[in-house]
Formats: structure tokens, C-alpha cells, sequence
């Protein structure tokens, strides 16, 4: 197997939490949180993370290895979702009294399982395909700014998607746009405030893995998941 194609510990990681982070989301998306004056899903405290971890491993490995985890990501989401369906559609036992409680954690609607799943997706390639472009655009250099530049890109997707395919219909058009609005500015703030650690991470895992790719000439098809 060729060099290019091996993944290290470094990487497998943070697909690791990637993917974990992208689970927990989902279920926390079900509690609804006041923070100041607006208020947002719990989901906001670690979905943000994924977008970070998928800024480093864009910058460090390229667009082929966020690829893949991407993909994995949404794997592993879908599966939570269809176990999280089939468990609510098994019988209780009649001694049980936790049902109601789990049903409205797991038995996550149709409708906003099938949102969240695309506008993962769509937000998170969006983020990947910036994140590599720019960099090539730019030497390398400004990672700051490309960290940035492509979460409020991809999370501005992200939310464009999601609200509303969920709650189209169900809330006024004007209080759609605010959730909108609100979920992308938090979610890029939460970015910026812990940009200094997301730099030296990047830092030390292109030092110990030795690893810096820019993505020259590769594909951004993003059904190419064997082409890592």
C-alpha cells in the first residue's frame, strides 16, 4: 500500500472524536437551551467541535482524508439515528417507566433526521473544499483566517439547510431566519475563541506526523471516497 494512502494515530483520533461529536450532537439537538437573550439547542455546545477537527484535518492531510471522515461521519450518524428508530419502535417492557423520556431523545422525526443528515453533509464539504482551496491559494499561510473564512461558510450552509427543511411550515418565516442567523454567529464565535488551541494542535501534529499536503490536482468529486 502506498505511504499516501496510510493513516496515522494522530488522524485516527480525531476522526475518532469526530465522529463521537457528531453523535452527541444529534442527541443533545433535542434539549433547548437559553443562552442570554436567544434561545438555541444544546447540540451547540459540541457540534461546532466537528467543524474544527474538520479544519485541521483539511489542513494538515488534505481534502481526501476530510473526505473520508466526512463520509464516516455521516455513516455513523445515519446508523445512530436507524438504531435509535428501531428502538423505539420495539415493545417496553411493562415494568419500565423511562419510555416516554427515551422516545423524545431517540425517536428522532423523519423529517429533521433526514435534514440534519444533508446539511451535515453539505456544510461540511462546503468547510473541507474551502479550507483546500484557500490554502493552496494562499501558500499555506493565514490559517487563522481560512479556519474561519470556511466555518462561516459552512455552517452559514449548514443552517441554510437545516431549519428549513425542519421547520419550514411550522414557525414564522422571520423567527426561521433569527434561529438561522444566531446558530452561525454562535457557532463561528465558539471558532474564534478557541482558534489559538486549534493552532497549536495543527501545529504539533504537522510536526510529529509529518504532514502538511496541499491538495494539487487531486479531485474534489466527493463520491471518491476510495481515494484517500
Amino acid at each position: 500500500m502506498k505511504q499516501e494512502n496510510l493513516v496515522s494515530v494522530p488522524f485516527m483520533v480525531l476522526g475518532i472524536v469526530f465522529c463521537v461529536c457528531l453523535v452527541a450532537a444529534n442527541l443533545l439537538e433535542t434539549k433547548v437551551i437559553q443562552a442570554g437573550p436567544v434561545a438555541v439547542t444544546a447540540g451547540l455546545i459540541v457540534f461546532p467541535i466537528s467543524y474544527i477537527i474538520n479544519d485541521c484535518i483539511a489542513e494538515v492531510w488534505g481534502f481526501r482524508k476530510a473526505r473520508l471522515i466526512i463520509w464516516l461521519g455521516f455513516a455513523m450518524n445515519f446508523m445512530t439515528v436507524a438504531m435509535g428508530q428501531l428502538a423505539v419502535a420495539l415493545p417496553a417492557a411493562p415494568f419500565w417507566e423511562g419510555e416516554e423520556g427515551f422516545n423524545f431523545v431517540f425517536g428522532m422525526a423523519p423529517r429533521i433526521a433526514i435534514a440534519s443528515l444533508l446539511a451535515f453533509l453539505a456544510g461540511s464539504f462546503i468547510n473541507a473544499y474551502v479550507m483546500s482551496r484557500m490554502k493552496i491559494a494562499s501558500g499555506g499561510k493565514h490559517f487563522s483566517m481560512r479556519a474561519i473564512f470556511s466555518t462561516v461558510l459552512g455552517e452559514s450552509a449548514d443552517s441554510l439547510i437545516f431549519f428549513p427543511l425542519a421547520f419550514g411550515g411550522l414557525m414564522p418565516v422571520n423567527e426561521l431566519g433569527k434561529m438561522m442567523l444566531v446558530q452561525v454567529v454562535l457557532k463561528t464565535a465558539y471558532e474564534i475563541i478557541v482558534l489559538p488551541v486549534t493552532v497549536r494542535v495543527v501545529r504539533y501534529i504537522k510536526r510529529i506526523d509529518h504532514t502538511d499536503v496541499f491538495d494539487e490536482g487531486i479531485s474534489y468529486n466527493i463520491l471518491r471516497i476510495k481515494e484517500i
